[in-house]
């Protein structure tokens, strides 16, 4: 939880007084919550003008934002709540609950409509209050004006395009409240706008945002009952553990279910799992005639190639070197088997990802009698693991880059890649599902250190002979 800045007072109270006349009471997350939700400064306005919510499937916190927009609806005649979706099939679900909830015979009392029409689904109350739901994929919200309270749900799929149609729905409110809520993005969603929210309450830099998260720890087993408790607050009182299963029966994919069951966000991107690759570990390297231990090949998506090699140092056996040896944009692969299969002959190994555009290049390596290693997703794990340790232990050296040794290509990609989970028990790799990103020199070096695992044959010293970097190039 971060909380805004400036709080003195909540109308969370009342409220919840409301609610229970009404016949709905809320579990203590709900009570906490709604106080932060709710809270003011000292002028009256809302402390958060803004609150994200990152919480799992079933957890209640459609039921809590439903509870207080009825609320509000009530204490404040004349009130216009705007609830949206991305989907329709979303949008209609909400709006099926809310309907259930106006039913209530201590609700309707209240109620002076509810449009049930397709398309223009709406309650509208006795004192002129109503809510409007809509599916954002419809194009609905566009037009509205003096939108007290707008709710944005699914906010993992909330385009800046659509937002910016949303946000002036609220110009000519006097105290708008102003909400986002939706699980962790899949890589593919548009969900910069609900991950730079988070982003910015988790480094402080938004006064008036609450942000509000639930999730399991990354790499928990997806039925442990800790982390389940950890991730959905209403677990297993309310969301019982065989409901759990059932809805592990629709999310069968494992990241699908550490997304939106567990909670769990992938890393931020940008955040490179190798902080400390230009914190001093860089040298000039082998001599320039010492072949390396191995060879590692990966492409791009639009199959820009990187080859890599790592060395071992006889002196230092935990000391390893890597760097980039080559980068290709032509597309020649015919070229490019050449170029590796003159510099590999019969006995350095070449790793590539069996999953990269680059393992096309291997029938032809291996008819060039070349030594070619295909790697598994559990292999890419090992050898993320070993290059992150090597890389904080200060193991792991690499050309200083500078203008003419053509390094700063590999730095910028060690620099700018993030993690992907493989698996369940903690294992990752570097995700390449982001297209306009060139992390293939990164993979290369992963590779070509993997590779040096596994032949184990270290290369000359090079530690007092002043190196010479770059091998036959």
């Amino acid at each position: 939880v971060v909380a805004p800045e400036g709080i003195v007072s909540t109308e969370w109270p009342a409220v919840r007084e409301t609610c229970r006349r009404l016949g709905w009471c809320f579990d203590g997350w709900q009570d906490g919550a709604g106080r932060l939700i709710l809270s003011k400064r000292k002028d009256g306005s809302y402390a958060a003008d803004t609150t994200v919510i990152s919480i799992p499937r079933q957890a209640g916190k459609t039921y809590l934002i439903a509870c207080i927009i009825f609320a509000l609806c009530l204490i404040k005649p004349g009130l216009t709540v705007i609830w949206t979706a991305h989907r329709k099939t979303t949008a209609r679900e909400t709006f099926d609950q809310f309907d259930g909830m106006a039913q209530r015979p201590k609700v309707a009392a209240h109620v002076r409509q509810v449009l049930r029409g397709k398309g223009d689904e709406a309650i509208h109350f006795n004192n002129a209050s109503r809510i409007l739901f809509g599916a954002r994929e419809s194009g609905f919200g566009r037009g509205f004006a003096g939108v007290d309270v707008l709710v944005t749900d699914e906010g993992q799929i909330l385009p800046e395009s659509t937002l910016e149609d949303l946000g002036a729905t609220q110009n000519t409110a006097p105290n708008p409240l102003f909400f986002v809520m939706g699980t962790p993005p899949r890589p593919r969603d548009p969900g910069e706008f609900f991950e730079l929210l988070r982003q910015e309450a988790l480094d402080g830099e938004s006064e008036s945002t609450l942000y509000i998260e639930t999730s399991a720890d990354r790499g928990a087993e997806p039925l442990d009952a800790t982390q389940l408790r950890k991730a959905n607050p209403s677990y297993p009182h309310r969301s019982t553990h065989r409901a759990m299963l059932r809805l592990r029966k629709k999310l069968k994919n494992a990241d699908s279910w550490a997304r939106e069951a567990l909670g769990i966000w992938d890393e931020p991107k940008g955040k490179t799992p190798f902080p400390s690759w230009l914190e001093g570990s860089t040298d000039v390297g082998p001599p320039i005639d010492a072949p390396p231990a191995s060879l590692g090949v990966d492409m791009s998506h639009d199959r820009v190639l990187s080859v890599a090699g790592c060395w071992m140092d006889a002196s230092e056996p935990d000391d390893r070197h890597v760097e980039l040896l080559k980068v290709d944009a032509s597309g020649d692969s015919a070229a490019a088997v050449e170029w590796i299969a003159l510099r590999a002959g019969r006995r350095i190994p070449v790793v590539i990802d069996s999953a990269s555009p680059a393992a096309s290049l291997a029938p032809d390596l291996k008819a060039r009698r070349v030594r070619v290693i295909l790697t598994t997703a559990g292999d890419m794990g090992r050898g993320c693991g070993l290059f992150h340790d090597a890389v904080r232990d200060g193991r792991l050296w690499h050309p200083a880059a500078s203008l003419d040794n053509g390094q700063g290509a590999l730095d910028d990609a060690v620099l700018g890649c993030k993690r992907r989970n493989i698996g369940t028990a903690g294992a990752w790799g570097l995700d390449r599902t982001d297209p306009n990103l060139n992390i293939s020199p990164a993979v290369a070096a992963v590779l070509a250190l993997l590779g040096a695992s596994i032949v184990n044959r270290p290369t000359q010293s090079w530690a007092q002979s002043g190196g010479g970097g770059g091998w036959v190039m």
